[in-house]
């Protein structure tokens, strides 16, 4: 049985999403980030990304990661396209070309949607659009999401998914990281196949299910 450590408002929520898409039992030991904690020394205090036991899986420190017999992964998008290809049936790959496609779209969302995305996902957190100068920040980032959202769009255009005709791992990874540029009001609406495509992801029973479990989640 997979045994996956990491909280709901971290990117567990990608390996979370997809075993509840495919309905596939495991064991979830939610370790959160040890930054989130006041004293992580407190003897009641959560497991976390600094305890010993989560260290001796991750001697990175970082959630999530995987154990699943004798594999230990630690890397969300690595978690969700290994449970995608052995366990996802039609959420993973049919042949050696949808493979290769889904881990294309997974190192495309890895390194062109991401980092600005998550940078203005922090900015607008942080209250930075009331600032000139976090107003710039935000553009800055938004402007570096304009290309790969405008190759997103092209591709969406004619096709409701990413890879084939259906839904699979290769939408759950790179919604997952389209998400973080929601808070932004007007830069999706400039890609309405992406708005749209996204809103279909984010209306499937599993994301929503994912999305509780994180509403219920302490900030």
């Amino acid at each position: 049985m997979i045994t996956l450590y990491g909280v709901y408002r971290s990117r567990a929520s990608r390996p979370l999403w997809l075993l509840g898409e495919i309905g596939l039992p495991f064991e979830h030991v939610p370790v959160i980030q040890v930054y989130r904690l006041t004293d992580p020394q407190a003897a009641d205090a959560p497991m976390h990304t600094a305890s010993p036991a989560f260290l001796a899986i991750n001697p990175q420190a970082q959630v999530p990661a995987m154990v699943d017999g004798g594999l230990i992964l630690t890397e969300s998008l690595s978690i969700t396209l290994y449970i995608a290809r052995r366990y996802g049936g039609v959420l993973g790959p049919a042949d050696d070309a949808e493979t290769a496609l889904m881990e294309q779209w997974a190192l495309f969302a890895a390194t062109a949607i991401e980092t600005p995305a998550l940078e203005m996902l922090y900015l607008f957190a942080d209250g930075a659009d009331k600032t000139a100068e976090g107003q710039s920040a935000i553009a800055i980032n938004a402007e570096k999401l304009r290309r790969p959202l405008r190759r997103l769009q092209a591709h969406l255009a004619d096709s409701n998914w990413l890879v084939a005709d259906r839904f699979t791992v290769a939408d759950l990874n790179v919604a997952e990281c389209v998400r973080y540029a929601q808070g932004h009001p007007t830069l999706l609406a400039e890609f309405p196949a992406v708005k749209e495509w996204l809103n279909r992801c984010q209306s499937r029973p599993a994301f929503k299910a994912m999305w509780a479990g994180r509403m219920a989640e302490p900030a």
